[in-house]
């Protein structure tokens, strides 16, 4: 059998790994995904408990054009598949003094809800937001699906990035126009949605405001289980298979320095035109490749890499309801910087913590039994560089934080739990194979960022290529689909002779 006979293999199906898979069979490869565990989705999994479904991972949609077009690309509408519905307030931010403030995209709202905090800061967010523009404009509009391989690409955007202030963190770029501290909370806690601290992660990151103005923040009916069950329903229709507990426990690379196979942990060989992983780079390298072949990423430059946080994520269902509730709410602590120094820095377990609360059923009660509620609740907390054991710390910390949500906006809480389930960095290091347990992979610092990033294409394999979160642009669920879009513009096409042709998509009657 000749090389071009056999598939693409893409290592894991995250939303990178389906995305790949889609853009690959598109341009007439022939394609095989390779799953671990027993799910689709990767961090995007779900959990399913007692009538309850719960989102594992990423449960904030945005930018729904890049999932779009996944389907335009073979032909398909994605509104036959999952239903994306708005959501509103994008966030509510509750502050520890007991102030709330509702994060909406309405432009004249927003205004208002600032007035309402600061009037001065009107006019100052009026100024920053312009700035934030053109950042997005440059940062994400023209670089977001560019290769970063050469050092070169890197040096051609400088001058932009100086001109952008991209030198400044993102707390440091907003702090210099907002003057109230809880407004400069309000915009300068998105970059932990991506893994990064607000106060050292480059100000590029202040795209995510524009970009969440620009495309608005959305929900999948059913749950973000529903989107990675209509992207494997997608990839079946056009011939795509997705194998279930189908661990890679090695990468073949023959003299060459090229990809030709993967071994599964059950030892089967099976061979490939070139290889797209989805998988944690760090965990490959280190994991799936002979050191002898790695001369760029070796051991100790992996190590050297600042990984991102981790996360506690409890998810739980109560037979009581909570309507008063956001479908979004950040649930702030008395600290800001302090909580985030303890976190990425001195890699230790504060006594206080500020949480994500993610309430589904305030969107689609069908996600709980009927008069019950949904709930998942993610903590920000260091990964394992700290040495925590978590078997130990997590069932005290779970109380912890149940507790401060009874005290906050869940009266009642504990006595109404019926489910219940937690996971910790360990279930990141474990079931997911990320380094160190990192939620988010590397944490997008400025030196961590484009062409510092791991590189979509391998240095060290020929034939061997990169999409997901430690990739450029990073992580999330935008950055992670657009970097699909740069492994697309790397990966060889096919032969005329190879190219495959799409299978339309199914007319039903009526």
């Amino acid at each position: 059998m000749s090389n071009s006979d056999h598939p693409v293999i893409v290592i894991g199906s995250g939303f990178g790994g389906l995305a790949a898979a889609v853009r690959l069979r598109a341009m007439g490869h022939k394609t095989l995904v390779l799953e671990a565990r027993d799910q689709p989705g990767g961090r995007a999994g779900v959990f399913l408990q007692d009538g309850f479904s719960f989102d594992a991972g990423p449960t904030v949609i945005t930018a729904p054009y890049l999932l779009r077009e996944l389907f335009e690309l073979v032909g398909r509408d994605m509104r036959d598949y999952f239903d994306l519905v708005p959501i509103d307030p994008f966030y509510r931010i509750d502050f520890h003094d007991g102030s709330v403030f509702d994060y909406v995209g309405d432009e004249e709202r927003l205004l208002e809800r600032i007035r309402e905090f600061n009037p001065a800061d009107v006019d100052n967010y009026q100024r920053m937001v312009k700035k934030m523009k053109a950042i997005f404009d440059v940062g994400y509009v023209q670089l977001a699906d560019v290769p970063f391989d050469k050092l070169m690409d890197m040096i051609r955007v400088i001058p932009d990035l100086m001109r952008l202030e991209s030198y400044r963190s993102v707390y440091s770029f907003v702090a210099r126009h907002i003057k109230d501290e809880r407004l400069r909370q309000v915009f300068t806690f998105q970059p932990l949605l991506v893994g990064g601290n607000p106060f050292k992660v480059t100000s590029i990151y202040t795209l995510i405001h524009w970009l969440e103005r620009e495309w608005g923040v959305h929900f999948a009916k059913g749950g973000t289980t529903a989107i990675v069950a209509a992207l494997v329903r997608l990839l079946e229709e056009i011939e795509v298979p997705v194998r279930l507990n189908a661990p890679v426990d090695e990468i073949e690379v023959d003299g060459d320095g090229r990809a030709v196979a993967v071994k599964l942990e059950d030892g089967e060989r099976i061979p490939c035109k070139f290889i797209v992983s989805n998988a944690d780079p760090s965990t490959v390298y280190t994991k799936l490749i002979d050191k002898k072949l790695r001369r760029t990423n070796t051991d100790r430059a992996v190590a050297r890499k600042k990984q991102s946080m981790s996360l506690f994520v409890a998810y739980f269902g109560t037979k009581k309801t909570y309507p008063e509730l956001a479908h979004h709410t950040i649930v702030l602590g008395p600290r800001y910087k302090g909580l985030l120094t303890d976190i990425f820095d001195k890699h230790v377990l504060a006594d206080d913590f500020s949480l994500y609360m993610h309430a589904p059923t305030r969107t689609d009660p069908a996600l709980a039994p009927p008069g019950h509620e949904n709930f998942y609740v993610l903590s920000p907390v260091p990964n394992d560089a700290s040495g925590i054991d978590w078997d130990e710390a997590g069932p005290e910390y779970l109380d912890r934080i149940l507790k401060g949500l009874e005290e906050r906006c869940l009266p009642d809480l504990r006595e109404n739990i019926v489910t219940m389930k937690y996971v910790t960095p360990k279930y990141f290091r474990e079931d997911l194979r990320s380094y160190q347990g990192a939620a988010f992979g590397i944490e997008p610092i400025l030196t961590q960022s484009a062409w510092f990033r791991y590189h979509n294409r391998s240095e060290d394999v020929e034939g061997l290529y990169f999409v997901g979160a430690s990739t450029h642009p990073g992580a999330g669920v935008p950055g992670v689909l657009s970097t699909a879009k740069v492994m697309e513009k790397q990966v060889p096409r096919p032969g005329e002779g190879d190219r495959l042709p799409i299978p339309q998509p199914i007319r039903r009657a009526g």
